[in-house]
């Protein structure tokens, strides 16, 4: 019963103009086809133009997974310079107009725009969704119902979603906000069985308003495509090490739970209000404060939760090859994340005198050279 230790990351980037700092919203076209040309199917187009998306093969371990996203990150970001742009890693821009960008003309995202209207106009977001191998569906179930009880914890771990237009929002991560305005997302419902699943999503399609499993973007989904349980609630972190962190994490905890499965044990089931405040919670503090331990029904430091988590898949993580990348946990946590940093930027830059504009461009220009800031010249 237990999962294969194999995953895959796919991450979303943003592409910016050096000069303005804005987003390029009809990038040239030869930047496409030379990222197609070097990377083949591991590189798509988004639905908007100013975002490109990677996506590594299976990888056998984080180590793997390391290597194909350094080479991915690697590429993109020297084409984009070829072609006169920057590239950055965050969940949203500074303060692009969402209104401005353009969508990319493809029958896929034609039906998307047709479908959804505004509410995928403006899904000028990025994440990163990392894929776990679990060959048995059932147990694919049983996995996706108690790991949901960690998603906020990944969620404040990854934050580079602070401002929104131009504005602070007071949050770590704006991003799921806007995204909740698409339907069927959120935390996953609680299923019993593999067959139950299928009998909901097959309701679905038989009422025709979706055509597969695809169009469900829960936080977490058992995927449309592979034998892989789906972690979609993360941002895209800026720097590589802490995306291969969440990764790790995620990976770990999903075996830590199959091992207790082979021991008749499993992690308590929460009601969803409860899931969804700490959701809440990660969303507007990230890794500053605290969340709710479910099971003690109290507020705890986050840094607190996740020493505890460290622990509990320290056996885990060792097994899988990952115990650096999972304590790098403690090293996010002492410098913040992504959204921290950009905070900190834009308050910085405004306490030395810059106008609100220039302090959001300071920003960015934070984000590109944070962005590379992990990877080989």
């Amino acid at each position: 019963m237990r999962p294969s230790p194999t995953l895959g990351v796919e991450e979303e980037y943003l592409l910016v103009d050096p000069t303005t700092r804005d987003l390029v919203a009809d990038p040239p076209p030869d930047f496409m086809a030379e990222c197609k040309e070097r990377l083949g199917e591991r590189v798509t187009p988004e639905f908007l133009k100013c975002q490109i998306e990677v996506g590594t093969p299976v990888c056998a371990d984080i180590g793997e997974a390391r290597r194909h996203l350094t080479a991915l990150r690697r590429c993109l970001i020297d084409a984009a310079e070829r072609h006169g742009m920057s590239l950055i890693a965050a969940s949203t821009h500074p303060f692009a107009d969402w209104g401005a960008q353009k969508h990319t003309e493809a029958p896929r995202y034609d039906m998307l725009d047709a479908d959804m209207g505004g509410a995928i106009r403006r899904m000028l977001i990025c994440g990163m969704h990392v894929h776990a191998g679990i060959e048995d569906p059932d147990l694919r179930i049983d996995l996706m119902n108690q790991t949901r009880y960690f998603l906020p914890h990944l969620l404040a771990l990854s934050t580079s979603s602070p401002f929104w237009s131009g504005h602070d929002m007071k949050m770590k991560c704006a991003r799921l906000g806007i995204f909740d305005s698409m339907p069927r997302t959120g935390v996953p419902d609680r299923y019993e069985s593999w067959s139950e699943y299928e009998r909901t999503v097959e309701r679905l399609v038989k009422a025709g308003v979706i055509e597969d499993s695809s169009k469900i973007w829960w936080d977490m989904r058992p995927s449309a495509r592979f034998p892989t349980l789906e972690m979609r609630i993360t941002d895209v972190c800026t720097r590589l090490e802490d995306a291969l962190c969440v990764a790790a994490l995620y990976q770990s905890i999903l075996r830590m739970l199959a091992r207790m499965k082979d021991r008749n044990m499993r992690w308590r089931i929460y009601p969803r209000l409860m899931l969804e405040e700490n959701r809440w919670r990660a969303e507007r503090y990230g890794c500053t404060k605290s969340m709710i331990d479910l099971g003690r029904g109290e507020c705890v430091p986050f840094a607190a939760l996740i020493e505890e988590l460290i622990e509990l898949v320290a056996e885990d993580a060792a097994a899988l090859g990952c115990q650096d990348e999972v304590r790098h946990a403690r090293t996010i946590l002492k410098r913040g994340t992504s959204a921290c940093w950009q905070l900190e930027v834009y308050g910085d830059a405004r306490g030395q005198g810059a106008e609100h504009d220039e302090a959001l461009k300071a920003v960015v220009d934070m984000l590109v050279r944070e962005t590379a800031a992990d990877l080989p010249a």
